[in-house]
């Protein structure tokens, strides 16, 4: 008999089983996966109030929500202990805007006379000046900026700056009312969250928002205390050399603060050149001076004891953080944007298990401490919750009307009770519940050892 099959050679061959088929198939399913991100910061991007919003709102939650654990521990209602702590923060902050405001107002006539003042002597020391300037491009840079406030662009500019200003408002009305619902209902959220899943899954997640929260809390509380310090310090120098406004500058360097690496550089420029204008340039020098050592004090004393591991981030990491975060949401985006890569990070180490921690005899010493990985982080009670959350079999239920199928067809094989039990007559004891057991907790991981699952408990033996 012989084969009527084609040779090999004579076979239709599939386009995309080659190199270059393969090659086109990835493409096409970067460019899918392109296209769907693109999409998603579009639509993200068209309703950035309620994105930045819910930011903001998250990460205050978790700085105060210690807090709110701490009154709850000393015997407070949940209600009660959420008004509290959220009254707390929107006191202070309404606090450091009234300053903010009552000292421009104070110190407003001082600061316009200083300034008029303060121009024309900076006019006469760069036209008295060795290098020669031309007295009428100065002439001309003022008709310029009077033109300009004049002209029907300023009016425009100032309609968009109410517009902006309108939609920062709603912005804070917004935040404010979704900070109070993740205060007070965090924890009904996440467990609603978390009962969609089982076994390994839920118990990442539950160890992703413990470690989200952490970051987030510890971060903005550490930056806290940083910015306070800072803003103290220079407020002091400020008001020693007799530049106005001192406390708004000051509240500036607290806000400045919050951005890494540039921000306190910007609110120290600000200060010098409030301080050349008002006051002059050598008063604008000590400034400077003050302000370069409380960075430095700063960098080499606050960080390392305030901030801890709770940022464990490269620096090149943190200034495109920054960039990004800078291009796509400006202000907000520059000061939420460092935090929220520092979760982002601890959140890839709890779902990866693909990284070799420890020294290898070729690639050398581990970059990643191991005070700096995640797992270090959990406490004993969180350890006890994440083994009890994986080993947790229990089956899903119907929450509509229609019941699963498999539960309609198996037949009730319990036998009917001859007399069922009165309300207030107690179970027999045969079928009284027993109380649970607490798993034993295994030993917690030293940095030495490598991340493991923690083994399952041995079955029982089986009967001859």
């Amino acid at each position: 008999m012989t084969d009527s099959r084609p040779p090999e050679t004579d076979r239709p061959t599939d386009p995309w089983s080659d190199n270059l088929g393969r090659a086109g198939a990835r493409a096409g399913q970067l460019l899918l996966i392109a296209a769907v991100a693109a999409g998603a910061v579009w639509l993200l991007l068209r309703v950035r109030v309620v994105v930045v919003s819910v930011l903001v709102a998250l990460i205050l939650s978790a700085a105060v929500g210690p807090l709110v654990r701490w009154l709850i521990g000393r015997g407070w209602s949940r209600m009660w202990a959420t008004l509290a702590s959220f009254f707390a923060i929107v006191l202070v902050a309404s606090g450091v805007v009234s300053g903010i405001v009552l000292a421009i107002r104070s110190e407003w006539d001082n600061l316009v006379s200083s300034a008029v003042g303060g121009w024309e002597q900076l006019n006469t020391w760069i036209t008295s000046a060795p290098l020669p300037v031309d007295t009428s491009m100065l002439d001309d840079l003022t008709q310029q900026v009077t033109d300009f406030v004049s002209s029907e662009d300023f009016a425009a500019s100032t309609l968009t700056g109410v517009s902006a200003a309108t939609e920062f408002l709603t912005g804070v009305v917004l935040s404010i009312v979704l900070l109070f619902f993740f205060l007070k209902d965090s924890s009904n959220i996440w467990n609603f969250v978390l009962r969609w899943f089982r076994g390994e899954t839920r118990a990442k997640l539950a160890e992703s928002v413990d470690r989200a929260a952490g970051v987030l809390g510890g971060y903005v509380r550490g930056t806290a205390t940083v910015a306070l310090v800072d803003a103290v310090l220079i407020g002091i120098g400020l008001a020693a050399v007799g530049v106005p406004l001192a406390v708004p500058l000051a509240v500036i360097v607290f806000i400045g603060a919050f951005i890494p690496v540039v921000g306190a550089t910007v609110a120290g420029i600000l200060a010098a050149a409030v301080t050349v204008v008002t006051t002059g340039p050598v008063e604008a020098l000590i400034v400077v001076i003050i302000v370069i050592a409380v960075n430095q004090i700063e960098g080499n004393l606050l960080q390392p004891v305030v901030m801890g591991r709770t940022l464990s981030m490269h620096p090149l990491i943190v200034l495109l953080a920054l960039t990004i975060g800078t291009i796509v949401g400006g202000i907000f985006g520059a000061i939420l944007a460092v935090p929220y890569t520092a979760m982002a990070w601890v959140l890839i180490q709890v779902w990866t298990d693909r990284y070799q921690a420890g020294d290898d005899p070729v690639l050398g010493k581990d970059p990643l401490e191991p005070k700096e990985r995640v797992k270090n982080r959990a406490t004993r009670a969180q350890r006890v919750k994440y083994q009890r959350l994986r080993r947790e079999r229990k089956g899903a239920t119907a929450l509509g009307a229609v019941e699963h199928a498999a539960s309609d067809a198996a037949p009730d094989k319990t036998p009917a009770p001859d007399k069922p039990p009165a309300s207030d007559e107690p179970l027999p004891p045969e079928v009284s519940p027993e109380p649970p057991t607490e798993p034993e907790l295994e030993p917690e991981p030293t940095p030495e050892t490598e991340q493991k699952d923690p083994p399952e408990p041995p079955s029982a033996p089986k009967g001859e």
